[in-house]
């Protein structure tokens, strides 16, 4: 039997986010969704989520669920059997990406979350695909749902949170690295880099989506899941 799959939203995301993917593989594997809500800072989430997870597991996390996930396997690498980081980034926050998030809190404080949304986060995301629509009001609807004190909360933890170059240098387990080509977050280029200083790690490219290829490139992204969930453990 293979071990436990641990799922890790992206910001202002919830289950939803992998909805396509549980809908398929859990016939095949144990899944659960860890919130990353709960924290101001990464290493306060990712200690909350340490003392409710399986003793060991495989983990995957998309956008600031794979920065999450990072810091799991820097913290408890022992119980982390395989990882899987999509759409995302190894590196601290700028101190301009950090000081362009100030006025996005102030909105979010002022009741703005959905404007903000849907005007400025949202239109960033997607790739080209023709279910653009329908995926905005997907994540419009989880964003709403979690609320501004989480969007608060994100952003803070993002501002803050370390390099983790030195982290995936040591990885020593099967490891997915996947991203969608048009990801404008958090380029192509980003994750052959991040592939390149994992051991033994697959790159896989999502044709025609953004940075939501779970929901834009379902299809691919489940069979891809499933490939690296299959794969043999490397014996430390």
């Amino acid at each position: 039997m293979a071990e436990p799959l641990v799922l890790l939203p992206g910001m202002m995301c919830d289950a939803r986010l992998f909805g396509p993917q549980i809908a398929e593989l859990s016939a095949e594997f144990s899944i659960m969704v860890s919130p990353i809500t709960r924290g101001e800072r990464v290493e306060e989430i990712a200690s909350g989520l340490l003392d409710e997870l399986p003793a060991r597991f495989a983990l995957a996390g998309l956008s600031m669920g794979g920065i999450v996930a990072m810091e799991l396997l820097r913290r408890a690498p022992d119980r982390v059997t395989r990882l899987c980081l999509m759409d995302t980034s190894p590196l601290a926050e700028t101190p301009q990406a950090s000081t362009a998030r100030e006025p996005q809190i102030v909105k979010v404080r002022t009741g703005q979350l959905q404007e903000l949304m849907r005007d400025d986060v949202l239109p960033e995301y997607l790739g080209p695909g023709p279910f653009r629509a329908e995926i905005t009001e997907l994540m419009l609807d989880m964003a709403d749902a979690l609320g501004p004190e989480v969007f608060v909360r994100q952003s803070r933890a993002l501002q803050r949170r370390r390099d983790q170059q030195g982290t995936l240098r040591k990885c020593k387990v099967p490891t997915l690295v996947l991203c969608g080509e048009h990801d404008a977050l958090c380029p192509v280029k980003r994750h052959s880099f991040m592939a390149e200083l994992i051991p033994g790690a697959e790159l896989r490219v999502m044709e025609g989506a953004g940075h939501i290829p779970t929901l834009e490139r379902p299809a691919e992204v489940t069979q891809a899941l499933r490939d690296w969930m299959r794969q043999p453990l490397i014996l430390r």
